[in-house]
């Protein structure tokens, strides 16, 4: 006994290790989520409530009396098990399911970001003063950045979502629900984290080729933090004299980056004026190191397949070391 016991704690511990991390909702650090995850056990309960009493009464119906049934019998068992008691739980869940909405999409007291989700990328912009913080197919403005959104924590920081190609779909499973940028219109999400540390987010809809690998981080901090961090992704770029500067500028990389306080104004891809602050590239696949800034530049389709950015491996590779290295000053 104690061997197939063993045997199945070690084919359920893959399962369970699922459970706990910084992309579950089953681990949840936010009020969304808390949320989403109590309506998950009270709808299985639900759920395995009705399975009980169907399989019940067909185990009753099947087994447990040998005799004919009666007729007013058999109504009693279908009125009673297959109307009033599935509609009664499932009226319960409808109504614990409704009532939690107005509360979820309260509107926000922390920031205002903008996030367009774009092939296979995501577009950030923080809302300043007098401005609305978004882009693309919404009114442009605010302090850029790409594929990483800090938030405060304890505060209710509203999102607001849209893509200029297809529909994408904005998830962070620890802090809230899922929310659908779509092409033409605005969503409107609220995060309201309880906790700091670093989450994982992911495109939660199909969008072509490289959507799994369209991730972002969520970093929440405490909110004096959250401000420091947004006076110093208003600034220009770090370093705006360098070899690798006249490297990025002549290779033709600013037609498509932004890198602020240098002539690289590019709309096309992420905004780079502090992509060394980041802790990730490419949307979230490699950690923010000189070396992977430089194997993306020389092949990102082989790090992502289905990324839109051109190869520049035709490049010296000395060229795309010093392009790297600029890069990476970029704090």
């Amino acid at each position: 006994m104690r061997p197939r016991i063993s045997a199945i704690s070690a084919l359920m511990l893959p399962v369970l290790s699922g459970c706990k991390g910084a992309q579950s909702a089953f681990d949840p650090a936010g009020v969304e989520s808390e949320r989403v995850l109590q309506l998950f056990w009270i709808m299985l309960a639900g759920g395995t409530a009705i399975w009980a009493v169907v399989i019940g009464l067909s185990f009753y119906a099947s087994r447990g009396k040998t005799g004919p049934y009666s007729d007013r019998s058999g109504v009693r068992l279908i009125i009673w098990g297959g109307c009033v008691f599935p509609t009664v739980v499932l009226a319960g869940l409808l109504y614990w399911g409704l009532e939690i909405m107005p509360e979820l999409r309260r509107p926000g007291d922390g920031p205002t970001i903008a996030v367009s989700g774009e092939r296979f990328w995501w577009r950030v912009a923080y809302a300043v003063e007098g401005e609305p913080g978004v882009v693309r197919d919404l009114p442009r403005g605010g302090i850029p950045s790409a594929n990483e959104i800090w938030i405060p924590v304890d505060k209710r920081t509203e999102i607001l979502l849209s893509s200029p190609d297809v529909i994408h779909s904005f998830w962070v499973p620890s802090i809230a629900g899922k929310m659908d940028a779509i092409p033409g219109r605005v969503n409107r999400l609220v995060l309201e984290p309880t906790e700091t540390g670093v989450f994982n987010g992911a495109c939660a809809e199909y969008c072509g080729t490289a959507h799994a690998l369209m991730g972002f981080r969520v970093v929440v901090v405490p909110e004096d933090e959250f401000e420091a961090y947004l006076e110093a992704q208003a600034q220009p770029a770090a370093v705006t004299d360098s070899p690798g500067l006249e490297l990025f500028l002549q290779n033709g990389c600013a037609a498509c980056h932004t890198v602020r306080g240098t002539p690289a104004d590019g709309d096309v891809g992420p905004d780079l004026t502090h992509v060394a602050s980041r802790l990730s590239i490419a949307a979230g696949i490699l950690p923010t190191t000189v070396e992977n800034l430089a194997a993306f530049i020389a092949s990102p389709d082989h790090l992502k397949p289905g990324v839109e950015m051109p190869a520049f491996g035709v490049l010296p590779e000395d060229q795309i070391a010093r392009i790297a290295a600029w890069l990476g000053t970029l704090e």
